[in-house]
């Protein structure tokens, strides 16, 4: 059996710096292998400097959007990389990821990393994912 690789990105900024945001693999699994997202705009600006609340919620939306654009969804997360500047202030909002897995049903093996600092100095979280789905469905 052959095994395809698509580049999935929805926004171009990221592919103009020299990566995808994820790399879909198929074979009798289909693997997304999700680059970490972060509070990111669009355009590929950090939002919410200072808010961690809030850049946990963009950075859980931006995985999402990447999932979708491999037909994929929370549910089908295997893998989750947890990278924050503060650890203690990410558990102060840890329900925020633990009700948006939840609410997908999903519950993906999970590392969290303190870090010195992010790409983006601004950036205090980013979330690194590997979703798993049987070829030709979605747990949707």
């Amino acid at each position: 059996m052959t095994t395809d690789r698509m580049a999935v990105n929805p926004w171009t900024w990221s592919a103009e710096l020299g990566y995808n945001q994820a790399e879909l693999v198929t074979g009798p699994t289909r693997t997304l292998y999700c680059a970490g997202q972060a509070a990111m705009s669009s355009d590929g600006k950090p939002q919410h400097d200072g808010d961690l609340a809030a850049q946990l919620t963009l950075s859980l939306d931006n995985l999402e959007a990447v999932l979708a654009g491999a037909g994929m969804s929370l549910a089908d997360l295997v893998r989750l990389t947890v990278y924050t500047t503060d650890v203690d202030r990410l558990f102060e909002h840890y329900g925020v990821l633990a009700s948006r897995l939840g609410a997908a049903g999903a519950a993906p093996a999970t590392t969290l990393l303190g870090v010195t600092r992010l790409a983006v100095p601004a950036l205090m979280v980013e979330l690194e994912g590997t979703a798993a789905a049987t070829t030709g469905s979605s747990r949707r």
